[in-house]
């Protein structure tokens, strides 16, 4: 198992364009998340494929639904042997829960979402959901925390109150991630590697400043010596 904190995107839409990056990156060096399109478009197939040569997979599909559901859901992927698998935590308790029992403790991470990293204030406030980002992302976190989850998606900006609220066995997984020089697109709460990590973040979801570098092995290389000493 891959002991990089970095967690490749895939953000593709078939898996000869997942394999082709794949087939550029080195196992040791991240680990891969798998999300709704690509997932929808490969299958599970493309996870066996990218697992049968060395890759660690977080399928990243943010189960939200009835509890019964998603606890069947959050089995089958454990079934397909992925190395973390999330839901939203706006599910509620109950869901959580029943997520919970179904993914036993130690095997795959189960993690949450609380507030996706392309929201802003006016976006929150259009769903009804009350208070700022920083105090719902608290509070779902907490509830995933209490419901015995590994761990919650958040913005890095998000991190350290939350490492110094839920200690440090949570597991905090950060996307919205941007080297130095990069363009943030369609993210709004962003930050660099280097940051992340000193906010308390264990896990950078980072896409396109790798997936679209002329070479995506020597971003990885680069962003693996700029935090391995943090």
């Amino acid at each position: 198992m891959s002991k990089s904190r970095i967690i490749v995107a895939l953000d593709f839409s078939s898996a000869a364009e997942a394999l082709k990056l794949a087939n550029q990156l080195d196992p040791q060096l991240c680990r891969l998340k798998i999300g709704m399109e690509l997932f929808t478009a490969a299958g599970p197939s493309l996870i066996e494929r990218l697992m049968s040569i060395g890759f660690d997979v977080f399928l990243d599909l943010k189960f939200h639904d009835i509890p019964t559901t998603v606890a069947r859901a959050c089995k089958a992927a454990g079934s397909l042997g992925v190395w973390m698998v999330n839901v939203h935590a706006l599910g509620g308790r109950k869901m959580l829960i029943a997520a919970r029992d179904a993914v036993p403790q130690g095997s795959t991470k189960l993690i949450a979402v609380t507030v996706l990293t392309s929201m802003n204030q006016d976006d929150l406030d259009d769903t009804g959901l009350r208070g700022q980002p920083e105090e719902i992302v608290r509070r779902l976190a907490q509830l995933s925390h209490d419901c015995a989850l590994d761990g919650v998606v958040c913005s890095a900006l998000e991190a350290p109150h939350l490492r110094q609220m839920l200690g440090n066995d949570f597991c905090l997984v950060t996307p919205g991630i941007r080297p130095a020089g990069n363009q943030s697109d369609d993210q709004k709460r962003i930050t660099t590697p280097h940051q992340a990590i000193l906010n308390g973040s264990n896990y950078l979801v980072i896409g396109r400043p790798i997936t679209q570098a002329a070479d995506p092995l020597f971003v990885c290389q680069r962003i693996n010596a700029e935090i391995g000493n943090l």
